[in-house]
């Protein structure tokens, strides 16, 4: 169940034997969308568990998002978190990621039989992790243009085909006389937008480490993010 989805319902209560949530860590942080799906909705479930991927440094996001819950009165069972591609283009080229060997497929299948075996576990950080964590909290605050999604920009490169109003999970573009813009400076900056554009005609300001190569998982299509957003 998507997410975006599940926010645009009344009832937010869900019962199930495992309830689940997957979601990427940005920075060591929980992006604001899905703290704000955990806010609204209730979980009727005897395990209840989480799956986070990253793409550099997990720091000690498991230990504060379990922590975070706890404080709501949301037991958390089990948390894996797992190295994926890292999307971050002012600083990651998509080529050089997807040449590594992130061992993928065998992290998400070890998760898989830990959910199935109802284990009990909650990450432990390393100090390095949470003193990593807390260095990157102080750089954005101090420069938030560098995560809210201030840095996006769309070149003359675009040809208003949209695809921008359909990817973005806040549905914060609109096209106006063939070009895309958008309803505010920031956003979740998930980059969505300008990994499936097709003319690559969103980028960001602080130069892309790799401006002509995007990404999206090889198994997941452009039509499985738009059927998610359900913007349009």
């Amino acid at each position: 169940m998507s997410i975006l989805q599940a926010l645009k319902q009344e009832n937010l209560h869900f019962k199930d034997d495992k309830i689940g949530v997957i979601y990427p860590v940005y920075a060591g942080e929980t992006p604001k969308i899905v703290l704000e799906f955990l806010e609204k909705a209730t979980f009727e479930t005897d395990y209840f568990y989480l799956i986070l991927t990253y793409g550099k440094d997990d720091t000690d996001a498991p230990e504060c998002i379990a922590r975070l819950l706890e404080e709501k009165g949301r037991h958390v069972n089990y948390i894996n978190s797992i190295l994926m591609v890292d999307n971050y283009l002012p600083f990651f080229d998509m080529n050089e990621q997807r040449t590594m060997n992130k061992n993928i497929e065998q992290q998400i299948q070890q998760a898989l039989q830990d959910i199935q075996n109802k284990k009990e576990e909650i990450p432990k950080a390393t100090q390095a992790g949470r003193d990593f964590h807390a260095s990157t909290k102080e750089i954005f605050a101090k420069n938030p243009e560098l995560i809210n999604g201030e840095q996006i920009t769309v070149t003359d490169k675009c040809v208003g085909c949209g695809i921008c109003t359909k990817v973005c999970p806040r549905g914060l573009f609109y096209v106006e006389n063939n070009k895309a813009k958008r309803k505010q400076n920031t956003c979740e900056f998930c980059l969505a937008c300008a990994q499936n554009c097709p003319s690559k005609a969103i980028i960001t300001k602080i130069k892309d480490a790799n401006s002509k190569v995007r990404y999206r998982h090889e198994k997941v299509s452009l039509k499985d993010i738009i059927e998610t957003n359900q913007q349009v």
